[in-house]
């Protein structure tokens, strides 16, 4: 995600520069061949040209808005992951306290030492599943080891990294966990049980959501045709112009250079935020910054079972929050 208020000009011109040269050459070449060769029938109406802009126009701003809705809804979902992470931890602390009834069961009173390590556990269990989404949603599973397997049991570890989708079975663990913690040790009660797997459901839900996005692409019809118009108006573009400037005088032709340059780089400008905007989970630019969502998850967790030495908040690379 770009944090700066205003792009920087190298920014700008990693984006443009292809296009940009393209257009350039294009246009001078109608206006050599136009006015030193004479090649008058390259001129066209302008009307047409115009008209076509109109429609250009509207169909990319219509695949543009999809995009941004693809966006806006996974960092939804990933705020829906930094809330339901947090209930999660209260419940893991405040629940899981005590012996309580339960019906059947004899258990013995938990220990101090026993709880804060079943917290524990079940606290840093969601923080492997926060980075077991992420890497998941980017394919990036070689990063494992470093990313989820300190806050997993060894062996737990390298059960989960052999699976087709680990944060799945990590979540499937965490339920197994509230079977022991109501059935076998009675410290949870059927509301509590219920409760938490409440939780649990949402943050299938969410993990689910960003799947769905991940795995539909943006509709090629749309993405393909936006392409494609946007390239089609800026080669019709100077055609069109170069009989409005000649009006102006024989010299004035040459103006069709940098006009039709500045418009077809506007065009193709709004094509390129769309096709950006259409993936929010390819670790890119514009995309939503699960790392830091994750590391912002890490700290708060890891501060309500009272740990101290924490790790630092991500700061931009380059004015990007990954």
């Amino acid at each position: 995600m770009y944090v700066r208020s205003n792009l920087r000009w190298p920014v700008i011109w990693k984006y443009a520069w292809k296009g940009v040269l393209i257009f350039t050459i294009y246009s001078s070449l109608i206006c050599f061949f136009y006015s030193e060769m004479d090649q008058h029938w390259l001129s066209i109406p302008w009307q047409p040209v115009s008209t076509l802009g109109i429609a250009v126009s509207f169909y990319i701003g219509f695949k543009n808005n999809g995009s941004y809705d693809r966006y806006w809804e996974g960092r939804q979902l990933w705020g829906g992951i930094v809330n339901y992470s947090r209930t999660w931890s209260i419940q893991a602390l405040e629940y899981v306290t005590s012996v309580v009834d339960a019906p059947g069961v004899d258990a013995p009173a938990a220990s101090l030492s026993e709880l804060s390590m079943r917290h524990r556990r079940l606290i840093y269990r969601q923080i492997a599943w926060c980075n077991a989404v992420r890497l998941h949603l980017r394919r990036q599973n070689d990063q494992w080891d470093q990313q989820v397997g300190p806050f997993l049991d060894p062996a737990e570890s390298v059960a989960m990294q052999r699976k087709q989708n680990p944060p799945a079975h990590l979540l499937r663990q965490q339920a197994a966990d509230l079977r022991v913690l109501r059935e076998e040790r009675g410290l949870l009660n059927d509301f509590q049980h219920v409760n938490m797997m409440q939780s649990l459901e949402q943050l299938y839900n969410l993990q689910g959501g960003c799947e769905r996005i991940k795995n539909t692409p943006f509709p090629r019809q749309y993405a393909f045709f936006s392409f494609v118009f946007v390239w089609l108006f800026a080669a019709l573009l100077p055609l069109g112009l170069i009989a409005e400037f000649e009006k102006m005088g024989p010299t004035h032709l040459w103006l069709t250079v940098p006009f039709s340059v500045l418009v077809s780089w506007v065009f193709n400008t709004i094509e390129i935020v769309g096709h950006t905007s259409e993936n929010p989970f390819e670790n890119e630019m514009n995309d939503v910054p699960m790392t830091a969502i994750c590391r912002s998850i890490e700290i708060d967790l890891r501060e309500m079972i009272g740990e101290t030495h924490l790790p630092p908040k991500l700061a931009p690379v380059e004015d990007v929050l990954y």
